[in-house]
C-alpha cells in the first residue's frame, strides 16, 4: 500500500516477479467511509496485481481516520486478500498508515520514497509523530536515499539497525546488451529534429529549473531540445511559470513531446545525443531518489545535471554536474566539441545492470530476512512461520 505511483507500480512488479505480490491503490471520496467495494485493477504494464479500495477524503486528519475507521477497514481488506499465505508481508508506503502497521501481526516494511516533512501542504509535526509510530511498528524501513535515512533515524527515532537504503531505479528490460556507439533512432514525433538533440524526461513540474533551462537553451544554438513529460504541474514560481510558457512556446528547435506512457521513456532516452537533468534547489527535491537518473543511466548517453539533488553528488564520473546555468552551458558546449563522447560510455552500461527495481526487490528481501532471523534469534516467536515462509520463496520462487 499503495502502489499508486510510477515507482511504486515499478517496484510492485518486480516484487510481484520474485514473490506473490499484490499492489493495493485507494479510490479517495467524500463517501469512502461509507463504501464496502473492493474491486481487481490489474494492470498490465507493468504486470501487477492491483486490488482499488474506497478511501475517506481526509482520512490524513486524525479524527476524518478514526470515525471513518480506515485503518480497522483496510486491515480487514488485507487479511482477507492474504489468506491462505503464510506470514505475508505488507509494505506501506505513507506514514498515515501507520495505524494500519500497528494492526498487522506479520512482518512490515515501511518503504519511503519523500520526504513528505518538506511538502507545502504537509503538517511537520503530525508527519514525524506518524513515522515514528511506522517506525516502531515496523520490521525493516526502507528510505530510497541516505538524507530520507538520516531523518528517519535523527528525528523519527528509527534504530539504524532497522534502515535498508533503497534507491529507485530502472527497468530490467530498459537495459541494452551492449554498450551503443551512437545515439538511437529519434522516436516519430521528434524525428525531424536536427542532430545533435538534448533531451529532458520526466515531470516537467516545479522540481525542474525552468529559468536556468531558458539561458541554457537560448546559448546553445548548435543544439536542438525535445522535452519529453507532462507540463500540467505547477512550475513553481511566476517566474518559474513564464519561463516554461516561453519554452513551450517557441517551436523550431525546441519540442514539447508532451507525457508518454513509461514504457516508452527508454526510446526517447535512448536517442539523445546528452541527457540534462535541470533539477531545481528543492525539496522534497533534493532528498529525494533520481527516477530519471536511472533511466537515462540505462541508455548510456551522456548527462548533464545541476548538482541539486544529494543522491547524484555521489553519481559522478556517470554525470557531469553543474552549479549554474553557465555551468551547463560550458559543459554542453565541450560535449558538442568532444562529439558527445566523455569516456564514460562503458561505465554507464556496466553500473546500469545492477540498478534495475528487480535488484531493489532482492535487496529489500534479503534484508527483511536478516532482520526476521535477528528477532527470532532474539527471542520473538512469533517469527518463525516469517523465517520459514521466506525459506520455502527462496527455495521456490
Amino acid at each position: 500500500m499503495d502502489a499508486l505511483s510510477i515507482w511504486g507500480k515499478e517496484f510492485a512488479s518486480a516484487l510481484g516477479s520474485l514473490v506473490p505480490t499484490i499492489g493495493w491503490v485507494p479510490r479517495l471520496s467524500w463517501t469512502g467511509a461509507l463504501q464496502r467495494w473492493e474491486r481487481n485493477c490489474d494492470i498490465e504494464d507493468p504486470p501487477l496485481r492491483v486490488k482499488c479500495f474506497p478511501m475517506q477524503r481526509g482520512y490524513r486528519r486524525g479524527p476524518i481516520g478514526w470515525v471513518s475507521r480506515t485503518a480497522v477497514r483496510q486491515h480487514q481488506h488485507l487479511l482477507a486478500a492474504s489468506s491462505g499465505h503464510r506470514s505475508p508481508v505488507l509494505i506501506l508506503t505513507s506514514p498515515y498508515y501507520a495505524p494500519i502497521a500497528g494492526l498487522w501481526k506479520g512482518p512490515v516494511v515501511y518503504y519511503v520514497t519523500d520526504l513528505l516533512t518538506k511538502y507545502a501542504w504537509s503538517h511537520e509535526p503530525q508527519i514525524r509523530r506518524l513515522d515514528k509510530r511506522m517506525c516502531q511498528a515496523a520490521w525493516l524501513v526502507c528510505p530510497n536515499s541516505t538524507r530520507i535515512a538520516a531523518y528517519l533515524n535523527e528525528q523519527a527515532q528509527c534504530p539504524a539497525s532497522k534502515i535498508v537504503v533503497v534507491p529507485n531505479a530502472t527497468r530490467k528490460a530498459n537495459l541494452l546488451q551492449r554498450v551503443p556507439s551512437a545515439p538511437a533512432a529519434l522516436p516519430a514525433d521528434i524525428g525531424d529534429l536536427p542532430r545533435p538533440v538534448a533531451g529532458v524526461i520526466g515531470n516537467l513540474a516545479a522540481n525542474t529549473d525552468w529559468e536556468l533551462l531558458e539561458r541554457v537553451v537560448s546559448s546553445t544554438p548548435m543544439l536542438s531540445w525535445a522535452f519529453v513529460g507532462p507540463t500540467s504541474g505547477p512550475a513553481g514560481s511566476w517566474e518559474q511559470h513564464r519561463c516554461r510558457r516561453r519554452l513551450i512556446s517557441m517551436g523550431g528547435r525546441v519540442r514539447f513531446a508532451g507525457e508518454k506512457p513509461y514504457g516508452q521513456l527508454r526510446d526517447y532516452a535512448r536517442s539523445f545525443d546528452v541527457a540534462v537533468l535541470p533539477y531545481r534547489r528543492r525539496e522534497p527535491t533534493c532528498s529525494g531518489s533520481s527516477t530519471r537518473f536511472y533511466e537515462q543511466l540505462s541508455a548510456c548517453r551522456p548527462m548533464v545535471a545541476t548538482n541539486c539533488v544529494a543522491e547524484l553528488l555521489e553519481k559522478q564520473p556517470l554525470l557531469s554536474l553543474a552549479s549554474d546555468a553557465n555551468e551547463m552551458i560550458a559543459q554542453l558546449h565541450d560535449l558538442h566539441a568532444a562529439g558527445f563522447r566523455d569516456g564514460y560510455e562503458a561505465l554507464r552500461w556496466e553500473t546500469s545492470l545492477g540498478e534495475t527495481w528487480e535488484t531493489r526487490a532482492a535487496l529489500m528481501m534479503a534484508a527483511l530476512a536478516e532482520r526476521i532471523k535477528a528477532r527470532t534469534s532474539a527471542g520473538d516467536r512469533g517469527s518463525e512461520a516469517s523465517v520459514q515462509a521466506l525459506e520455502l520463496t527462496e527455495t521456490n520462487p
